[in-house]
């Protein structure tokens, strides 16, 4: 059929020999077995004909599109990398479609890509990223998936909790503090912090951590950065020797801080200690390699995307922080 129409279910259905319904069931995996013999024809019509399910019309009649709506802040990062990995790799194993979508870590614009999702009417929707402090941002994007929620979806974020529907939590300020206190027993009494956007509250939860772990030491110092590699790299460029210890809130944004301190003849550890959150692979083949806080990047994809399909709708689980030395953190004297 290759100079005509294409094919319709009708024309399928022909073909095998069977009714419209029977073709329908086969081909829309309907939990209405049908015999082996007549699964076999219609799948073989199929082929010949080369027809393809229309997707708009499966999910009006089932009310869903069997597709999951991943929204990441940005894909290219190795930390929303690893957890869409998760997320992928879980769906790949039960059969089901992801469609991926780079947002930012603006609510705004998360919201007009949950508007537009509803019209394709997807099984569930995950959110990967940090909340916001901009309460009418966040109330506009809860507002969406109230919506969604509200036509048969189900939601999950990845993050804090406060939104709409199930949430996987990172530990972030339990894993801050555990660094925080390893850097103290390692003798440091004079601390800096590389933080991300002062408006993302992973950042909040990250600082608020780690100023709990120093005990009643003096503040550490704070310099804010975008959340990016080249972030922490400006940083880096900027950064004024005297603390021992530095805190960077990302692995991405230390790596670009490293490298900055290295073209500046700064050594780490010996000058300077650096320490970073989340443990992406990179950060291993670091030289030297990085002391941060582990989180289960892909389990927490693979967790997400059961909470999508499984629920409970409102099931919160936590991901637990785990503390990682290697070699960018000196031991001083602790006297």
């Amino acid at each position: 059929m290759s100079n005509q129409r294409q094919a319709r279910l009708a024309d399928v259905a022909a073909l095998a020999g069977v009714s419209p319904a029977t073709a329908s069931r086969v081909l829309n995996g309907s939990r209405h077995r049908v015999t082996k013999t007549l699964h076999e024809k219609v799948l073989a019509a199929a082929r010949e004909l080369r027809y393809t399910p229309n997707a708009q019309a499966q999910a009006l009649a089932r009310k869903s599109s069997g597709t999951v709506a991943l929204l990441l802040h940005d894909v290219s990062d190795p930390y929303f990398a690893a957890i869409a990995g998760g997320v992928l790799a879980a769906a790949d194993a039960k059969g089901v479609r992801v469609l991926i979508a780079d947002t930012g870590d603006d609510p705004r614009v998360k919201a007009e890509h949950l508007a537009a999702l509803r019209a394709h009417r997807p099984q569930a929707a995950i959110l990967v990223g940090s909340r916001t402090s901009d309460e009418d941002a966040e109330a506009a994007l809860a507002a969406e998936l109230a919506d969604l929620r509200a036509g048969g979806a189900r939601v999950v974020t990845v993050g804090q909790h406060g939104l709409p529907g199930a949430v996987v939590r990172p530990d972030n300020r339990a894993g801050a503090r555990k660094l925080a206190e390893h850097l103290v027993a390692a003798g440091h009494r004079s601390f800096a912090v590389v933080a991300g956007p002062p408006s993302l509250l992973t950042v909040a939860d990250r600082l608020a951590g780690f100023t709990e772990g120093l005990a009643g030491l003096p503040a550490p110092v704070v310099l804010h950065a975008d959340f990016s590699r080249d972030g922490g790299y400006r940083a880096g460029r900027e950064f004024t020797p005297g603390p021992t210890a530095v805190f960077v809130t990302g692995d991405v944004m230390a790596t670009g801080f490293c490298t900055a301190l290295r073209e500046r003849g700064i050594a780490v550890p010996d000058d300077v200690s650096v320490a970073g959150f989340d443990d992406v692979p990179v950060v291993a083949d670091l030289s030297p390699a990085l002391t941060t806080v582990r989180l289960p990047l892909a389990g927490m994809g693979e967790e997400a995307l059961r909470l999508a399909l499984e629920g409970p709708d409102d099931g919160v689980v936590d991901a637990p922080a785990e503390l990682v030395v290697r070699d960018s953190v000196r031991v001083l004297d602790a006297g």
